[in-house]
């Protein structure tokens, strides 16, 4: 029996994210702790699962405030290591008017780039029923290292590979080698979330169905699924594609609504049989990862928006 359904390795961070304006007329910004693996973490333990996470933060008031938020939503923080030099990382949210974002990121170096090969345990990744990852922890060499280790440990003892790229396009020296990274993800991955200006930039294709068969055919990747936004989600299985719209919401920031459609996801994945999903799961999977993606965004962060069960399947009988 393995402890953990799933564990992730990957950025801790805070996204500062705008909220109004002082009586003075200055920008008010909002501590929202975040960080896409987490995120998935966070949704995964809404929905009753075990989760444990693998990185690094500061040793300042946002390492500290990062690692008791992760022990207050339930998980696993035994390998999440502090740096004494490098501070933990910080990204500012712009919100747009649509509520899309734009980011700036205070990361050169940030903490969580500073994971080592050699603070990798095998053992502990070997308690995962999935293993979940991104690019952020592939940006420079030696975090590089680690993730593939990770990767490597979690292939080995039996777990699945979920993989999201999360293309943060500032934080690469250049979109070659961002490219190259995903290549490696999609390589490893049993699972891949994927969004729809994702799959353009690495296939070359604006079709969304012709990206993914250009995956498909190189890599070979058992389950995809791609989000579209407010468009809603599709899932590409043993030759099925299975679409299903999204949900109408006041949306105020979109910040983690992939993060929350991927552990959802995963939760989905983790109470079926992986290996033998039928088309109508499929739909299953991708109706209630929508609605708890659009529920999170009409709040602000991440972390500390995730949702109920109770929650999402309001929203789904509303529909």
């Amino acid at each position: 029996m393995k402890k953990y359904d799933v564990i992730a390795l990957g950025e801790l961070l805070i996204d500062f994210t705008m909220n109004g304006q002082s009586e003075q007329g200055n920008h008010l910004f909002e501590a929202c702790p975040g960080g896409a693996p987490c995120n998935v973490l966070a949704m995964l333990n809404k929905l009753g699962k075990k989760t444990a996470f693998i990185g690094k933060v500061g040793n300042d008031q946002f390492g500290t405030l990062l690692r008791k938020t992760l022990i207050e939503v339930g998980i696993d923080t035994s390998n999440l290591f502090t740096d004494n030099e490098v501070n933990t990382t910080l990204a500012f949210v712009h919100t747009l008017a649509d509520g899309d974002r734009e980011f700036s990121f205070y990361r050169n170096p940030g903490a969580d780039m500073m994971l080592k090969e050699d603070e990798i345990d095998a053992d502990f990744i070997s308690q995962a029923k999935i293993f979940h990852f991104g690019t952020l922890s592939m940006t420079q060499d030696e975090v590089r290292a680690a993730t593939k280790k990770a990767v490597k440990s979690a292939k080995q003892s039996g777990a699945l590979i979920s993989f999201d790229p999360n293309l943060r396009e500032p934080l690469w020296s250049s979109l070659e080698l961002a490219k190259e990274q995903m290549e490696y993800g999609f390589s490893q991955c049993d699972i891949l979330k994927i969004s729809d200006n994702e799959i353009q930039f690495v296939s070359g294709k604006e079709d969304y169905d012709e990206g993914i068969e250009y995956l498909q055919e190189k890599y070979h990747i058992p389950l995809i699924l791609l989000t579209m936004g407010k468009e809603g989600s599709r899932a590409y299985y043993k030759g099925m594609c299975v679409e299903r719209s999204g949900f109408s919401v006041e949306t105020i920031e979109t910040t983690g609504a992939g993060d929350t459609f991927g552990g959802s996801a995963l939760n989905y994945i983790l109470e079926h049989d992986f290996y033998e999903l039928t088309e109508a799961q499929l739909g299953e999977l991708l109706v209630f990862a929508n609605a708890a993606a659009a529920i999170v965004t009409t709040k602000k962060g991440a972390i500390l928006a995730m949702p109920e069960r109770k929650e999402i399947e309001r929203i789904m009988v509303d529909k």
